[in-house]
């Protein structure tokens, strides 16, 4: 007969008395009658079969890892609440899973088959569209390259012929200026003086460039957002870690706090007396180069700019001026500073006096940047997402330096391997920021001059 697998007190009693002794399991007799129980949740499923009093005693061979090590039955159950394989014992009256929800185990081994087999569908089925994506944008980018290789190719050829032409039209007016010279007279070159001046006038015109601009390669043509995406994606994918990119202190403004571990920048609203007058260091505006020279190759570095309301983050050339309060101080508003810049809840790229809007629907909390020097391209992406912010292709100095300027709390330097937030995160705090004519208050903070 079978016993429910709630079981009966006198059940569980006896069989805590007997203990796990080995031997042959009692006979229909012997068994304790089901008494009334609490049943197991309500997602437990059928009821569990034949449970004994008795413990039974360790199987051989490779059974015994299936078996309850605590009660040596078949683990026929699964419990849910507590995540692991459990026998009909466990899950029945007095059992440690008493109550947990818990469903056959082949249940629910077919459903992690079924969840398995629909995660393995969704890769593949992903991977397919993004390998089709990717060949397609290959195809256009490839044909838009060679329809421009070709379109140069047949204006170098124009330009050509027109050049042949132009040395035969040359050489016919030289050869009758020539004459003209050799067999007149002096009377009769005044006579023909008009004559002179127009086939002179001709020989200019046939020297001006006819649409040299088309000669050149449009590398514009090359350009792919969707292929900048993936490619940032795979690079930061593949790096094991960011930069190890340090303060350099002597260029840190009197303005701006050093950490003792050279990573982070606070503002403080006085200027600082301690900082001693270096050359290399900015006296106005609240500027910092990084220690960290990039010459060559491919670079990325991370900045936590969740506590700033007003910050600057990128690059400078080593030529950046230091003293005054000019703009060829002011990063982004030069020629030798590229900058992701931040001012209450407006963001824009800067480079030499021109600003880029940039249509964030969120404020970061961090900011990556990846620097290839090869390609000249600069890439400012959200670590938490992936996403690209903001893309400038340039053709940079030998020397660049990361750069931060920082008005309002602190941003600090993320070391170690690339670190993300989480995109559940709390928002960031709201800033208030005034604009004046000659200060701008930001947060608590003042900062002399507009920001």
């Amino acid at each position: 007969m079978s016993a429910d697998v709630s079981g009966t007190e006198s059940g569980s009693e006896s069989g805590t008395e007997s203990g796990p002794e080995p031997g042959p399991e009692p006979g229909p007799e012997s068994r304790p009658k089901p008494g009334p129980g609490p049943e197991p949740g309500p997602e437990s499923g059928p009821e569990p079969g034949p449970r004994s009093g008795l413990r039974r005693g360790p199987r051989q061979g490779s059974e015994r890892s299936q078996l309850c090590p605590e009660h040596f039955e078949p683990l026929c159950w699964f419990c849910l609440s507590e995540r692991r394989p459990v026998c009909a014992t466990c899950a029945g009256f007095g059992g440690r899973c008493h109550r947990h929800r818990i469903r056959r185990a082949e249940e629910h081994a077919e459903e992690l088959r079924v969840m398995a087999s629909a995660a393995r569908d969704l890769i593949i089925q992903r991977l397919s569209l993004v390998r089709s994506l990717c060949e397609s944008e290959e195809q256009r980018l490839l044909e838009q390259v060679h329809g421009e290789e070709e379109r140069a190719h047949q204006s170098i050829l124009t330009q050509r012929a027109h050049w042949v032409d132009a040395v035969q039209k040359l050489d016919t007016l030289r050869t009758n200026m020539v004459d003209m010279i050799t067999h007149l007279d002096d009377l009769q070159l005044i006579q023909r003086e008009q004559e002179i001046f127009e086939r002179a006038e001709e020989a200019e015109g046939i020297l001006d460039p006819q649409d040299s601009e088309k000669l050149s390669f449009n590398e514009k043509c090359a350009w792919s957002p969707l292929l900048t995406q993936l490619w940032a994606a795979s690079v930061l994918g593949s790096l094991s870690g960011v930069e190890e990119v340090l303060i350099d202190e002597r260029t840190v403004s009197p303005l701006l706090h050093l950490s003792e571990d050279r990573r982070t920048l606070t503002f403080i609203a006085k200027k600082s007396k301690v900082c001693s007058d270096e050359p290399e260091r900015f006296d106005h505006w609240p500027n910092a180069l990084a220690a960290t020279a990039f010459q060559t190759g491919l670079h990325a570095w991370i900045v936590n700019v969740k506590h700033s309301c007003a910050y600057k983050v990128g690059v400078a050339s080593d030529q950046l001026p230091r003293k005054g309060s000019g703009n060829d101080c002011r990063l982004g508003h030069n020629a030798f500073s590229w900058v992701f810049s931040r001012y209450d809840q407006e963001f824009c790229f800067s480079h030499n006096g021109y600003h880029e809007p940039l249509p964030l629907l969120r404020c970061p909390a961090q900011l990556g940047m990846l620097l290839d020097l090869q390609a000249g391209e600069l890439v400012f992406y959200e670590p938490a997402s992936g996403t690209v912010l903001h893309i400038h292709r340039a053709s940079f100095p030998q020397v660049l330096f990361p750069v931060f300027a920082v008005a309002d709390q602190l941003i600090s330097i993320v070391r170690g391997p690339l670190a993300t937030v989480r995109l559940d995160s709390p928002p960031h705090h709201p800033c208030s920021i005034r604009r004046t004519t000659c200060q701008a208050t930001v947060g608590q903070n003042t900062v002399v001059g507009v920001w």
